[in-house]
């Protein structure tokens, strides 16, 4: 059975690679399935994080894309950290091979950002890191 996973990235900058890992989960061997689980409302609604606690408790695990901004983005940070209260398991995905790719403020320090290839992410998806 494929892995449910959450994918948190920086909306203003990153959307593009999200649908490229969106294409990735559509492979016929992919490990992994990702279903539309982000909140649509604006970040400042009451029960925004209410809602987004609830999506990845439905999840096995979480894939945080980073790229360049992604130290910015508060939404980004704030997933991970429900993530982490939720004790899912996620790991920080390079979201560019050429650009430099920032983790979210809530990433503990002992947070690697891997790199983001077809073998790596079925390892890491698989556990291994």
């Amino acid at each position: 059975m494929a892995a449910r996973i959450f994918t948190s990235f920086d909306f203003d900058h990153d959307e593009s690679q999200r649908n490229l890992l969106v294409g990735q989960a559509k492979h016929s061997d992919s490990p992994f399935e990702l279903n539309d689980w982000s909140v649509k409302e604006p970040f400042g609604e009451m029960n925004w994080q209410a809602r987004v606690r609830e999506r990845i408790r439905k999840v096995d695990q979480m894939i945080v894309l980073c790229g360049e901004y992604t130290h910015t983005a508060s939404g980004v940070a704030v997933e991970l950290r429900i993530a982490r209260e939720e004790k899912k398991p996620y790991f920080l995905l390079k979201a560019y091979a050429n650009k430099t790719a920032t983790p979210p403020t809530s990433a503990a320090a002992s947070d690697k950002i891997y790199e983001w290839t077809w073998p790596n992410l079925k390892a890491l998806i698989a556990g291994g890191r």
